[in-house]
């Protein structure tokens, strides 16, 4: 395909995104089901040509910026104050789903070594980020559960990586060292983690430096990229690398970035972000001819495998339940402290991880790097591209009706007692208060700006009325901000009107459009707020 046809390529797989999501909502489907099966019907379009990922491009363009953006918008404090479990899923789940899928397959196809079979465990074991992300989305979960499942996801891609190289290695060698298995898995996974940090750290400084905001989104971006082939480079896991980097630029963003370049490069990354996991999940079903083509060429059916791939599915899903069950309750039962601070939660709560984890396309993408001389390089492809269309259209579109038919209680870890939102806005209100009087106060005892300390006296009592009455200003709070969009409106439809009579200029009128739009945007969270709270 020329240069020109693989942009119209592009071009068109855009325009079917647009459609697959609005078909999505539509039918209230998960859009990655839908996405899913569009890429199928387009495949199986005739004339169309073959569309076959390269895994290397896939896994550098896609893994990578969409790593960093979980990593940079994770919150801290949760992530540590789970670490336990974390990693419990990201190290634990994923060794023993390997294992699981590698026995399974061999049960059923003596004929695969096994090499190649604990090779497909290890492609097949750890869930996926960008699944996980587009499931959990809009779905009623705890806090909690949604941190632990995007938690997971962001490690356990290192750990399936590392599984799978030492499987590769074994085929291709003959021979398995148990140790040096070990060592090598720990050097990659502290290596990344620490490169990951450093590298976040310089990221930070070097773009917080930055007055330009094009600029600092594009240096976003690169640090995304630049971290994962850095990790690569000092052969460390490049994926922690990149969590590492985008777990240290999220904590520090707050600090070090201007509120320009935080609201735009918010908005850059939610649409690159969309695209691109869009595009993950069309390329999975895109990738379906070839996958048909190498079994043909093989003189093999998708229903010859039909046995492996019901073997691999349900060792894949049975396992993380036969993991979830005892790693959640055992811990608990033989440790009281841990019990005390974290109680039994119902068994909603690993029925609901467990039917959560989703495969994706970082499955497909290493499948596809196995090499060509691998034994059993095609039935690992085939069954790897089959059970993710299982998981993705199974799993994922029965996520939602099974959390709303199981009841999960609360699920929530003690941690150190913090200020309530209402309780942070009063201190917040204080400190302005404060600097604008100490601003104000003159000389002689009169004010420079007496306005000014009306108005942020006003909003101290205010937000101290809101925190004693604790809700019963909420009707109130409501018309409030019903009457500042009611305002927002006629203020928006003056300025339009005065610049298509051409009694403004159109400098003038982005300026006032982009503070209406501040305004509109600010109240219209309240109100939803207020919505979600009543």
């Amino acid at each position: 395909m020329s240069p020109s046809g693989q942009f119209e390529l592009v071009l068109g797989l855009m325009a079917a995104i647009i459609v697959l999501e609005l078909a999505a909502k539509r039918l209230r489907m998960p859009p990655s089901a839908v996405l899913v099966l569009g890429g199928i019907a387009l495949a199986l379009i005739p004339g169309l040509p073959e569309i076959t990922p390269d895994p290397d491009l896939t896994l550098l363009l896609f893994l990578p910026p969409l790593l960093f953006a979980s990593a940079y918008f994770t919150v801290w404090s949760d992530f540590r104050a789970n670490l336990r479990i974390i990693l419990q899923l990201a190290v634990g789940a994923v060794a023993f789903t390997t294992l699981a899928v590698g026995v399974a397959a061999h049960l059923v196809m003596p004929s695969l070594p096994w090499a190649a079979c604990f090779t497909l465990g290890a492609i097949l074991s750890p869930p996926d980020a960008v699944a996980a992300k587009a499931a959990l989305k809009g779905l009623p979960l705890p806090p909690r559960i949604v941190t632990l499942l995007e938690g997971e996801s962001l490690v356990n891609d290192a750990t399936g990586l590392v599984l799978f190289r030492i499987a590769i290695a074994a085929g291709m060698t003959g021979t398995f060292e148990a140790g040096h298995a070990s060592l090598e898995f720990l050097w990659l996974a502290i290596g990344g983690v620490a490169a990951g940090v450093v590298f976040g750290h310089i990221a930070a400084l070097l773009l917080g430096r930055l007055r330009d905001v094009p600029l600092s989104i594009v240096g976003g971006f690169l640090a995304a990229w630049g971290s994962y082939l850095g990790g690569e480079a000092l052969e460390v896991s490049g994926v922690l690398a990149t969590v590492g980097c985008g777990l240290v630029m999220g904590r520090r963003q707050h600090d070090l970035f201007t509120a320009q370049l935080r609201t735009h490069a918010n908005a850059v990354w939610a649409v690159a972000v969309f695209l691109m996991e869009s595009m993950v999940f069309i390329i999975i079903g895109l990738s379906l001819r070839g996958v048909l083509g190498r079994l043909e060429a093989a003189g093999t059916g998708l229903t010859d495998l039909l046995p492996m791939i019901v073997a691999v599915t349900l060792a894949m899903i049975l396992s993380r339940f036969a993991w979830l069950f005892p790693s959640t309750y055992l811990p608990r039962f033989l440790f009281p402290a841990l019990r005390r601070r974290d109680p039994y939660p119902s068994v909603a709560v690993p029925v609901i991880m467990g039917w959560a984890a989703i495969r994706g396309v970082v499955s497909l993408a290493v499948a596809l790097s196995v090499p060509v001389e691998f034994p059993g390089r095609d039935i690992i492809l085939a069954t790897t591209w089959a059970v993710i269309l299982v998981s993705i259209l199974g799993q994922a579109t029965t996520l939602a009706p099974l959390i709303r038919r199981m009841r999960l209680g609360g699920f929530t870890l003690e941690r150190r007692p913090t200020l309530s939102e209402s309780e942070a806005r009063i201190r917040m209100a204080r400190a302005a208060l404060d600097a604008v009087r100490e601003r104000s106060d003159m000389a002689d005892g009169r004010q420079r700006h007496p306005r000014l300390l009306e108005q942020y006296g006003h909003r101290a009592t205010m937000a101290e009325r809101f925190f004693e009455s604790e809700g019963m200003l909420t009707e109130d709070r409501r018309e409030h901000f019903a009457a500042v969009l009611a305002a927002n409106r006629a203020a928006r439809t003056e300025i339009l009107g005065l610049h298509r009579g051409g009694r403004i200029h159109d400098t003038v009128l982005h300026r006032l459009e982009a503070e209406l739009d501040l305004e509109e945007l600010s109240a219209e969270q309240a109100l939803a707020e207020g919505e979600a709270a009543g």
